[in-house]
């Protein structure tokens, strides 16, 4: 698999125990990811410098978010506006036999 998926996928994996508070400690983390605890280091201050508020809490001896936060990757389909649709196909309207109005005043295209 490639490098970048593999390292999103850690990313990823790492975001939802710290949602769920369940990292436990650096060393016990960085066996269930399967890396280094200096590879996990690494990572923890990458994220941090990609703005995630992640801070260790002694209580419950896991990382924890100290606000909330959302972690995205990827990407997600969006509904175009009829202008949108007209600076996608340079103003043709010679597609308009595919597009739809939905309820909202949004096109849809039918492929």
């Amino acid at each position: 698999m490639n490098k970048l998926l593999q390292q999103i996928e850690l990313i990823e994996r790492m975001d939802q125990l710290i949602r769920f508070k369940s990292t436990g400690t650096p060393r016990n983390l960085a066996r269930r990811l399967s890396i280094s605890e200096a590879s996990l280091y690494r990572l923890i201050d990458t994220l941090r410098e990609m703005g995630a508020p992640i801070e260790f809490s002694v209580c419950s001896q896991s990382y924890v978010y100290s606000s909330e936060v959302n972690f995205m990757c990827g990407f997600f389909l969006k509904d175009l506006s009829y202008k949108e649709i007209q600076a996608v196909n340079g103003g043709f309207q010679n597609l308009a036999f595919l597009i739809d109005f939905n309820k909202n005043n949004f096109l849809t295209l039918r492929i």
